[in-house]
Protein backbone atom coordinates (compact mmCIF):
# COMPACT_ATOMS: atom_id res chain seq x y z
CA UNK A 1 0.00 0.00 0.00
CA UNK A 2 3.00 2.51 0.89
CA UNK A 3 4.71 1.22 -2.44
CA UNK A 4 1.48 2.31 -4.50
CA UNK A 5 1.69 5.74 -2.65
CA UNK A 6 5.38 6.49 -3.72
CA UNK A 7 4.96 5.01 -7.08
CA UNK A 8 1.92 7.24 -7.46
CA UNK A 9 3.92 10.20 -6.03
CA UNK A 10 6.85 9.65 -8.54
CA UNK A 11 4.67 8.95 -11.61
CA UNK A 12 1.11 10.61 -11.34
CA UNK A 13 1.77 13.57 -9.03
CA UNK A 14 -1.34 14.87 -9.88
CA UNK A 15 -3.83 12.53 -9.28
CA UNK A 16 -5.91 13.19 -6.17
CA UNK A 17 -7.49 10.35 -4.10
CA UNK A 18 -6.31 7.55 -2.27
CA UNK A 19 -6.53 3.83 -3.75
CA UNK A 20 -8.71 2.68 -0.61
CA UNK A 21 -9.07 2.87 3.08
CA UNK A 22 -7.27 0.88 5.12
CA UNK A 23 -9.18 -0.98 8.25
CA UNK A 24 -7.03 -3.08 10.75
CA UNK A 25 -9.42 -6.10 12.76
CA UNK A 26 -8.27 -7.79 15.54
CA UNK A 27 -8.17 -8.83 19.22
CA UNK A 28 -6.96 -5.66 21.60
CA UNK A 29 -3.04 -5.35 22.53
CA UNK A 30 -1.38 -6.53 19.23
CA UNK A 31 -0.62 -3.09 17.90
CA UNK A 32 -3.36 -2.10 15.44
CA UNK A 33 -2.56 1.95 16.83
CA UNK A 34 1.29 1.33 16.80
CA UNK A 35 0.82 0.10 13.21
CA UNK A 36 -1.02 3.69 12.25
CA UNK A 37 2.17 5.47 13.93
CA UNK A 38 4.68 3.71 12.11
CA UNK A 39 2.96 4.40 8.81
CA UNK A 40 2.71 7.95 9.62
CA UNK A 41 6.37 7.80 10.78
CA UNK A 42 7.54 5.79 7.09
CA UNK A 43 5.50 8.36 5.00
CA UNK A 44 6.98 11.22 7.27
CA UNK A 45 3.23 12.76 7.83
CA UNK A 46 1.59 13.96 10.72
CA UNK A 47 -0.10 11.62 12.81
CA UNK A 48 -4.20 12.15 14.15
CA UNK A 49 -6.21 9.46 15.97
CA UNK A 50 -9.66 10.40 16.84
CA UNK A 51 -11.62 7.42 18.69
CA UNK A 52 -15.50 6.82 17.68
CA UNK A 53 -16.38 4.46 20.56
CA UNK A 54 -19.62 5.27 21.98
CA UNK A 55 -20.61 8.18 19.83
CA UNK A 56 -24.02 8.97 19.02
CA UNK A 57 -24.55 11.93 17.58
CA UNK A 58 -24.22 11.96 13.88
CA UNK A 59 -23.15 16.00 14.35
CA UNK A 60 -19.56 14.30 16.01
CA UNK A 61 -18.84 13.60 12.41
CA UNK A 62 -20.43 16.29 10.60
CA UNK A 63 -20.50 19.28 12.55
CA UNK A 64 -23.36 21.07 13.81
CA UNK A 65 -24.78 24.05 11.62
CA UNK A 66 -24.01 27.50 12.59
CA UNK A 67 -27.43 28.56 13.57
CA UNK A 68 -27.39 26.09 17.00
CA UNK A 69 -26.27 27.36 20.31
CA UNK A 70 -22.64 26.09 21.02
CA UNK A 71 -22.07 24.80 17.04
CA UNK A 72 -18.81 23.32 16.54
CA UNK A 73 -17.04 21.65 13.33
CA UNK A 74 -17.16 17.47 13.54
CA UNK A 75 -14.28 15.36 14.75
CA UNK A 76 -12.54 15.36 11.06
CA UNK A 77 -12.36 18.48 10.58
CA UNK A 78 -11.13 19.56 13.93
CA UNK A 79 -8.32 16.83 13.39
CA UNK A 80 -7.33 18.42 10.40
CA UNK A 81 -6.65 21.08 12.65
CA UNK A 82 -4.64 19.35 14.87
CA UNK A 83 -2.29 18.02 11.77
CA UNK A 84 -2.05 21.27 10.62
CA UNK A 85 -1.65 19.44 7.19
CA UNK A 86 -3.78 18.27 4.15
CA UNK A 87 -2.16 14.95 4.30
CA UNK A 88 -2.01 13.73 7.24
CA UNK A 89 -2.92 9.95 8.42
CA UNK A 90 -6.10 9.77 10.36
CA UNK A 91 -6.40 6.98 12.64
CA UNK A 92 -10.43 6.49 12.98
CA UNK A 93 -9.97 3.96 16.24
CA UNK A 94 -12.89 2.11 17.37
CA UNK A 95 -14.70 2.15 14.24
CA UNK A 96 -16.94 -0.98 15.07
CA UNK A 97 -18.31 0.48 18.52
CA UNK A 98 -19.95 3.57 16.91
CA UNK A 99 -23.78 3.90 18.14
CA UNK A 100 -26.98 5.12 16.81
CA UNK A 101 -29.28 7.21 18.51
CA UNK A 102 -32.89 9.44 17.61
CA UNK A 103 -29.77 12.15 16.32
CA UNK A 104 -28.85 10.30 13.82
CA UNK A 105 -26.63 7.42 12.79
CA UNK A 106 -22.60 8.83 12.72
CA UNK A 107 -21.02 5.93 10.87
CA UNK A 108 -23.84 6.71 7.88
CA UNK A 109 -21.98 10.16 8.08
CA UNK A 110 -18.52 8.55 7.68
CA UNK A 111 -19.31 7.04 4.39
CA UNK A 112 -19.08 10.23 2.48
CA UNK A 113 -15.55 10.92 4.19
CA UNK A 114 -14.46 7.05 3.40
CA UNK A 115 -15.27 6.94 0.07
CA UNK A 116 -11.98 7.68 -2.06
CA UNK A 117 -14.68 8.61 -5.20
CA UNK A 118 -16.39 10.90 -2.82
CA UNK A 119 -14.34 12.53 -0.20
CA UNK A 120 -12.41 15.25 -2.20
CA UNK A 121 -15.91 17.36 -1.77
CA UNK A 122 -16.69 16.66 2.11
CA UNK A 123 -19.66 19.08 3.33
CA UNK A 124 -19.03 19.70 7.31
CA UNK A 125 -21.75 21.16 8.33
CA UNK A 126 -20.19 23.79 10.41
CA UNK A 127 -18.26 24.55 7.46
CA UNK A 128 -20.86 24.53 4.85
CA UNK A 129 -18.37 24.58 2.21
CA UNK A 130 -17.11 21.59 0.31
CA UNK A 131 -13.75 20.43 1.96
CA UNK A 132 -11.04 18.45 0.19
CA UNK A 133 -10.31 14.77 1.86
CA UNK A 134 -8.89 13.30 -1.01
CA UNK A 135 -5.01 13.61 0.35
CA UNK A 136 -5.76 12.44 3.68
CA UNK A 137 -4.67 8.68 4.22
CA UNK A 138 -7.53 7.35 6.63
CA UNK A 139 -6.95 4.13 9.10
CA UNK A 140 -9.78 2.45 10.56
CA UNK A 141 -9.32 0.21 13.25
CA UNK A 142 -11.90 -2.38 14.38
CA UNK A 143 -11.71 -5.31 17.35
CA UNK A 144 -14.92 -7.50 15.25
CA UNK A 145 -16.31 -6.98 11.68
CA UNK A 146 -19.88 -7.68 12.98
CA UNK A 147 -21.08 -4.57 14.04
CA UNK A 148 -19.93 -2.81 11.23
CA UNK A 149 -22.53 -1.29 9.12
CA UNK A 150 -22.45 -3.32 5.08
CA UNK A 151 -22.50 0.35 3.90
CA UNK A 152 -19.18 1.15 5.67
CA UNK A 153 -17.45 -2.28 5.67
CA UNK A 154 -17.68 -2.37 1.78
CA UNK A 155 -15.64 1.31 1.30
CA UNK A 156 -12.79 -0.52 3.52
CA UNK A 157 -9.81 -2.66 2.49
CA UNK A 158 -9.61 -5.30 5.58
CA UNK A 159 -6.38 -6.31 7.22
CA UNK A 160 -6.70 -9.13 9.95
CA UNK A 161 -4.49 -8.95 12.81
CA UNK A 162 -4.28 -12.42 14.58
CA UNK A 163 -3.08 -12.80 18.05
CA UNK A 164 0.75 -13.91 18.76
CA UNK A 165 2.15 -17.09 19.23
CA UNK A 166 4.31 -17.79 22.51
CA UNK A 167 7.29 -17.53 21.10
CA UNK A 168 6.38 -14.24 19.31
CA UNK A 169 5.06 -13.17 22.94
CA UNK A 170 8.67 -13.70 24.23
CA UNK A 171 10.69 -11.98 21.75
CA UNK A 172 8.11 -9.15 21.81
CA UNK A 173 8.74 -9.06 26.36
CA UNK A 174 12.35 -9.71 26.23
CA UNK A 175 13.17 -6.96 22.94
CA UNK A 176 10.51 -4.29 23.29
CA UNK A 177 8.32 -4.47 26.32
CA UNK A 178 11.34 -5.54 29.16
CA UNK A 179 13.73 -2.03 28.35
CA UNK A 180 10.39 -0.17 28.36
CA UNK A 181 9.00 -1.30 31.45
CA UNK A 182 12.41 -1.02 33.02
CA UNK A 183 12.55 2.59 32.24
CA UNK A 184 8.80 3.61 33.25
CA UNK A 185 9.64 1.98 36.78
CA UNK A 186 13.20 3.80 37.34
CA UNK A 187 15.38 0.93 36.76
CA UNK A 188 17.79 -0.50 34.76
CA UNK A 189 18.89 -3.52 32.75
CA UNK A 190 22.21 -3.72 35.39
CA UNK A 191 19.95 -3.68 38.20
CA UNK A 192 17.56 -6.04 37.35
CA UNK A 193 17.88 -9.79 35.13
CA UNK A 194 14.92 -11.57 34.11
CA UNK A 195 15.70 -14.99 33.23
CA UNK A 196 14.43 -16.07 30.11
CA UNK A 197 11.99 -19.07 32.09
CA UNK A 198 10.19 -16.85 34.06
CA UNK A 199 9.47 -14.72 30.91
CA UNK A 200 7.88 -17.69 29.55
CA UNK A 201 6.23 -18.87 32.62
CA UNK A 202 4.55 -15.18 32.66
CA UNK A 203 3.05 -16.10 29.30
CA UNK A 204 2.25 -18.89 30.07
CA UNK A 205 0.87 -18.90 33.82
CA UNK A 206 -0.25 -15.40 34.46
CA UNK A 207 -1.59 -14.06 31.46
CA UNK A 208 -4.31 -15.58 28.83
CA UNK A 209 -5.00 -12.96 25.82
CA UNK A 210 -4.14 -12.22 21.85
CA UNK A 211 -2.02 -9.18 22.65
CA UNK A 212 0.66 -8.64 24.94
CA UNK A 213 -1.22 -5.46 26.99
CA UNK A 214 -1.38 -7.57 30.16
CA UNK A 215 2.17 -8.74 29.74
CA UNK A 216 3.42 -5.52 30.06
CA UNK A 217 1.52 -4.53 33.22
CA UNK A 218 2.74 -8.03 34.83
CA UNK A 219 6.26 -7.20 34.33
CA UNK A 220 5.45 -3.89 35.52
CA UNK A 221 4.20 -5.74 38.68
CA UNK A 222 7.45 -7.56 39.18
CA UNK A 223 9.48 -5.04 38.21
CA UNK A 224 7.82 -2.43 41.12
CA UNK A 225 8.28 -5.28 43.76
CA UNK A 226 11.57 -5.58 42.83
CA UNK A 227 11.88 -1.78 43.36
CA UNK A 228 10.66 -1.45 46.14
CA UNK A 229 13.15 -4.19 47.85
CA UNK A 230 16.21 -2.55 46.17
CA UNK A 231 14.79 0.92 47.92
CA UNK A 232 14.44 -1.12 51.55
CA UNK A 233 17.62 -2.75 51.65
CA UNK A 234 19.24 0.67 49.91
CA UNK A 235 17.90 2.41 52.97
CA UNK A 236 19.20 -0.49 55.40
CA UNK A 237 22.64 -1.56 54.31
CA UNK A 238 23.43 2.20 52.52
CA UNK A 239 25.90 0.75 49.50
CA UNK A 240 25.87 -0.31 46.30
CA UNK A 241 23.95 -3.29 45.58
CA UNK A 242 24.02 -5.99 43.06
CA UNK A 243 22.06 -7.14 40.13
CA UNK A 244 18.82 -8.73 41.03
CA UNK A 245 17.92 -11.79 38.71
CA UNK A 246 14.52 -12.96 39.00
CA UNK A 247 14.03 -17.25 38.94
CA UNK A 248 10.50 -18.82 37.97
CA UNK A 249 11.10 -19.96 41.42
CA UNK A 250 10.76 -16.22 42.86
CA UNK A 251 7.47 -15.03 40.95
CA UNK A 252 5.11 -16.68 42.94
CA UNK A 253 6.26 -14.45 45.93
CA UNK A 254 5.89 -11.59 43.89
CA UNK A 255 2.42 -12.37 42.04
CA UNK A 256 0.93 -14.99 44.09
CA UNK A 257 -0.27 -18.85 42.84
CA UNK A 258 -0.28 -19.20 39.27
CA UNK A 259 -3.72 -17.73 37.41
CA UNK A 260 -3.80 -20.15 34.36
CA UNK A 261 -3.02 -23.91 34.18
CA UNK A 262 -1.99 -24.96 30.73
CA UNK A 263 -4.39 -27.02 28.70
CA UNK A 264 -2.56 -30.31 28.26
CA UNK A 265 -3.77 -33.66 26.61
CA UNK A 266 -5.02 -36.28 28.84
CA UNK A 267 -2.78 -38.61 30.47
CA UNK A 268 -4.52 -41.75 28.53
CA UNK A 269 -6.98 -42.85 26.14
CA UNK A 270 -10.33 -42.25 27.56
CA UNK A 271 -13.92 -43.61 25.86
CA UNK A 272 -16.16 -41.35 25.25
CA UNK A 273 -14.04 -37.55 25.51
CA UNK A 274 -12.52 -36.23 22.11
CA UNK A 275 -10.27 -33.06 22.00
CA UNK A 276 -11.62 -30.62 20.26
CA UNK A 277 -10.55 -27.08 18.56
CA UNK A 278 -12.01 -23.53 19.87
CA UNK A 279 -11.38 -20.12 18.72
CA UNK A 280 -11.84 -17.71 21.70
CA UNK A 281 -11.21 -13.46 21.28
CA UNK A 282 -7.95 -14.34 23.37
CA UNK A 283 -6.45 -16.67 20.86
CA UNK A 284 -7.68 -20.73 20.59
CA UNK A 285 -7.80 -22.89 23.32
CA UNK A 286 -8.41 -26.81 23.85
CA UNK A 287 -11.78 -28.13 24.29
CA UNK A 288 -12.58 -31.85 26.05
CA UNK A 289 -15.82 -32.95 24.65
CA UNK A 290 -17.35 -35.95 27.06
CA UNK A 291 -20.27 -38.27 26.50
CA UNK A 292 -22.01 -40.46 29.17
CA UNK A 293 -24.47 -43.45 28.53
CA UNK A 294 -27.28 -44.17 30.91
CA UNK A 295 -30.17 -46.47 30.64
CA UNK A 296 -33.20 -44.58 28.97
CA UNK A 297 -35.14 -43.98 26.03
CA UNK A 298 -32.79 -42.49 23.29
CA UNK A 299 -32.74 -38.92 24.98
CA UNK A 300 -30.03 -36.40 24.43
CA UNK A 301 -28.65 -33.99 26.97
CA UNK A 302 -26.26 -31.07 26.80
CA UNK A 303 -24.79 -29.33 29.41
CA UNK A 304 -21.82 -26.80 29.44
CA UNK A 305 -23.35 -23.21 28.61
CA UNK A 306 -24.04 -24.68 24.75
CA UNK A 307 -25.14 -21.74 22.52
CA UNK A 308 -27.85 -22.14 20.21
CA UNK A 309 -25.73 -23.38 17.23
CA UNK A 310 -23.89 -25.79 19.19
CA UNK A 311 -26.88 -27.44 20.80
CA UNK A 312 -27.94 -28.19 16.91
CA UNK A 313 -24.32 -29.12 15.96
CA UNK A 314 -25.04 -31.80 19.11
CA UNK A 315 -28.04 -33.23 17.49
CA UNK A 316 -26.48 -33.43 14.05
CA UNK A 317 -23.77 -35.52 14.87
CA UNK A 318 -26.40 -37.78 17.14
CA UNK A 319 -28.35 -38.63 14.29
CA UNK A 320 -25.69 -39.16 12.26
CA UNK A 321 -24.52 -41.59 14.38
CA UNK A 322 -28.04 -43.03 14.90
CA UNK A 323 -28.70 -43.19 11.05
CA UNK A 324 -24.76 -45.29 10.59
CA UNK A 325 -25.17 -47.46 13.58
CA UNK A 326 -24.27 -50.61 11.22
CA UNK A 327 -21.78 -49.18 10.15
CA UNK A 328 -20.23 -48.41 13.06
CA UNK A 329 -20.63 -51.87 15.05
CA UNK A 330 -23.42 -50.18 16.83
CA UNK A 331 -26.42 -52.04 18.19
CA UNK A 332 -29.88 -50.47 17.45
CA UNK A 333 -31.90 -51.82 19.98
CA UNK A 334 -28.74 -50.38 22.54
CA UNK A 335 -29.50 -46.94 20.33
CA UNK A 336 -33.01 -47.44 21.35
CA UNK A 337 -32.92 -47.96 25.15
CA UNK A 338 -30.06 -45.44 26.12
CA UNK A 339 -29.81 -42.11 26.77
CA UNK A 340 -27.22 -40.00 26.22
CA UNK A 341 -25.49 -37.27 27.96
CA UNK A 342 -22.91 -34.82 25.81
CA UNK A 343 -21.12 -32.40 28.59
CA UNK A 344 -18.15 -29.43 27.75
CA UNK A 345 -16.52 -29.26 30.61
CA UNK A 346 -15.34 -25.46 32.19
CA UNK A 347 -19.05 -25.04 32.49
CA UNK A 348 -19.33 -21.38 33.26
CA UNK A 349 -17.97 -20.62 29.98
CA UNK A 350 -19.97 -19.76 26.93
CA UNK A 351 -19.44 -21.84 24.02
CA UNK A 352 -20.67 -21.75 20.53
CA UNK A 353 -20.25 -22.30 17.00
CA UNK A 354 -20.40 -25.57 14.55
CA UNK A 355 -17.32 -26.71 14.53
CA UNK A 356 -16.74 -28.99 17.07
CA UNK A 357 -19.34 -31.02 15.23
CA UNK A 358 -16.11 -33.93 14.16
CA UNK A 359 -15.89 -33.66 17.86
CA UNK A 360 -18.66 -34.98 18.69
CA UNK A 361 -19.37 -37.80 16.34
CA UNK A 362 -16.03 -38.85 17.28
CA UNK A 363 -17.07 -38.78 21.16
CA UNK A 364 -20.48 -40.36 20.82
CA UNK A 365 -18.98 -43.33 18.55
CA UNK A 366 -16.27 -43.89 20.93
CA UNK A 367 -18.83 -43.85 23.80
CA UNK A 368 -21.06 -46.48 22.26
CA UNK A 369 -18.29 -48.84 20.70
CA UNK A 370 -16.23 -48.70 23.61
CA UNK A 371 -12.71 -47.42 21.50
CA UNK A 372 -10.67 -45.08 23.48
CA UNK A 373 -10.41 -41.88 21.49
CA UNK A 374 -6.41 -41.43 20.98
CA UNK A 375 -5.21 -38.29 23.59
CA UNK A 376 -2.77 -36.93 20.88
CA UNK A 377 -5.32 -36.42 18.09
CA UNK A 378 -7.35 -33.25 18.47
CA UNK A 379 -9.90 -31.92 15.64
CA UNK A 380 -12.16 -29.21 14.68
CA UNK A 381 -14.68 -29.09 11.50
CA UNK A 382 -18.65 -28.85 11.02
CA UNK A 383 -20.64 -32.21 10.02
CA UNK A 384 -23.56 -32.08 8.02
CA UNK A 385 -26.13 -35.49 8.83
CA UNK A 386 -23.98 -37.05 5.87
CA UNK A 387 -21.36 -37.01 7.59
CA UNK A 388 -19.57 -34.33 5.45
CA UNK A 389 -16.97 -32.16 6.91
CA UNK A 390 -17.02 -28.41 6.06
CA UNK A 391 -14.77 -25.80 6.25
CA UNK A 392 -13.99 -23.66 9.80
CA UNK A 393 -12.16 -20.62 10.64
CA UNK A 394 -9.52 -19.48 13.34
CA UNK A 395 -7.35 -22.40 12.18
CA UNK A 396 -4.22 -20.07 12.90
CA UNK A 397 -5.43 -19.75 16.47
CA UNK A 398 -6.92 -23.04 16.95
CA UNK A 399 -2.93 -24.86 15.93
CA UNK A 400 -1.49 -22.60 18.30
CA UNK A 401 -3.66 -23.83 21.26
CA UNK A 402 -3.02 -27.79 20.13
CA UNK A 403 0.94 -27.17 19.64
CA UNK A 404 0.27 -25.69 23.34
CA UNK A 405 -1.52 -28.43 24.74
CA UNK A 406 1.09 -31.25 23.25
CA UNK A 407 -1.12 -32.73 20.49
CA UNK A 408 0.62 -34.34 17.59
CA UNK A 409 -2.39 -34.88 15.52
CA UNK A 410 -4.55 -32.10 14.05
CA UNK A 411 -7.91 -33.23 11.80
CA UNK A 412 -8.90 -30.51 9.58
CA UNK A 413 -11.93 -30.37 7.12
CA UNK A 414 -10.05 -30.73 3.56
CA UNK A 415 -11.10 -27.31 2.60
CA UNK A 416 -9.16 -25.58 5.31
CA UNK A 417 -5.88 -27.06 3.51
CA UNK A 418 -5.43 -23.86 1.87
CA UNK A 419 -5.11 -22.12 5.29
CA UNK A 420 -2.20 -24.19 6.63
CA UNK A 421 0.25 -21.70 4.79
CA UNK A 422 -0.95 -19.12 7.38
CA UNK A 423 0.41 -21.34 9.99
CA UNK A 424 3.92 -20.63 11.78
CA UNK A 425 6.87 -22.81 11.18
CA UNK A 426 6.98 -23.75 14.98
CA UNK A 427 3.49 -25.47 14.87
CA UNK A 428 3.84 -27.55 11.61
CA UNK A 429 7.10 -28.97 12.27
CA UNK A 430 5.54 -30.37 15.35
CA UNK A 431 1.79 -31.48 14.31
CA UNK A 432 0.91 -33.43 11.55
CA UNK A 433 -2.21 -32.39 10.01
CA UNK A 434 -4.65 -34.28 8.22
CA UNK A 435 -7.24 -33.20 5.75
CA UNK A 436 -10.09 -35.22 5.83
CA UNK A 437 -13.68 -34.85 3.79
CA UNK A 438 -15.82 -37.31 5.71
CA UNK A 439 -16.40 -38.25 9.03
CA UNK A 440 -15.34 -41.94 8.63
CA UNK A 441 -12.01 -41.24 8.00
CA UNK A 442 -11.67 -38.98 11.38
CA UNK A 443 -12.89 -41.88 13.08
CA UNK A 444 -10.53 -44.36 11.57
CA UNK A 445 -7.86 -42.08 12.42
CA UNK A 446 -9.07 -40.99 16.15
CA UNK A 447 -10.06 -44.14 17.68
CA UNK A 448 -7.78 -46.89 18.79
CA UNK A 449 -8.38 -49.61 16.75
CA UNK A 450 -9.47 -52.99 19.40
CA UNK A 451 -7.41 -55.99 18.64
CA UNK A 452 -8.78 -59.03 17.33
CA UNK A 453 -8.89 -61.87 19.40
CA UNK A 454 -7.38 -64.83 17.47
CA UNK A 455 -8.87 -68.27 17.30
CA UNK A 456 -6.57 -71.45 19.24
Amino acid sequence: YIAVLQLRKQNTPKEKGMPTILCFVGPPGVGKTSIGKSIAEALGKKFVKISLGGIRDEAEIRGHRRTYVGALPGRIITGMKQAGSMNPVFMLDEVDKIGADYKGDPSAALLEALDPEQNSGFEDHYLDAPFDLSQVLFITTANTLDTIPPALRDRLEIIEYTGYTESEKFHIAKDHLLPRVLTANGLSAEMVHLDDTTITMLIQRYTREAGVRSLERTLSKVLRKVGKTRVESQQKEKEKQKETTILPKDVPALLGPEKFDPSLKEASDIIGQATGLAWTSVGGDVLFIEVALTPGKGQVKLTGKLGDVMKESAQAAYTYVKSHAAELGIDEKKLAKTDIHIHIPEGAVPKDGPSAGITLVTAITSAFTGAPVQRDVAMTGEVTLRGRVLRIGGLKEKSIAAHRAGVTTVLIPKENERDLVDLPKEVTQHIKFMPIEHVSEALQTALVKKAKKTKK
